[in-house]
């Protein structure tokens, strides 16, 4: 079992940024591929950012230039940087660990873009 943990979140306005972090419980976090899903309200959960355990990245076109993924192997987190955040990127931010024939997720941690 995989504990995924994230923070992060929290109010910005337009155009602001936020770093989101996901610790994760297990050792073996460096073959783990990584995600970031956003959900926003009323909405279902979709895929922003990936990871591979090679460090190989994949964005959403929605996301790409503005947001960047990365990995800490040593501290077993995964980091999620938003820059130039709009409203729409408003909502609830999940990690998820894909690996080994198993999918893990985190709480959620929400982020609210608004003036």
């Amino acid at each position: 079992q995989v504990q995924l943990v994230e923070s992060g979140g929290g109010l910005v306005q337009p155009g602001g940024s936020l770093r989101l972090s996901c610790a994760a419980s297990t050792s073996g976090f460096r073959a783990y591929t990584m995600n970031w899903y956003h959900q926003a309200p009323g909405k279902q959960r979709a895929l922003v950012a990936a990871i591979t355990s090679t460090g190989i990245t994949n964005y959403a076109s929605s996301v790409k230039g503005r947001f960047t993924i990365s990995r800490d192997g040593a501290k077993k987190t995964v980091y999620l940087q938003m820059n130039s955040l709009k409203p729409e990127d408003t909502g609830v931010y999940y990690c998820n660990a894909d690996g080994f024939g198993a999918t893990y997720w985190g709480q959620g941690t929400q982020v609210t873009v608004s003036s």
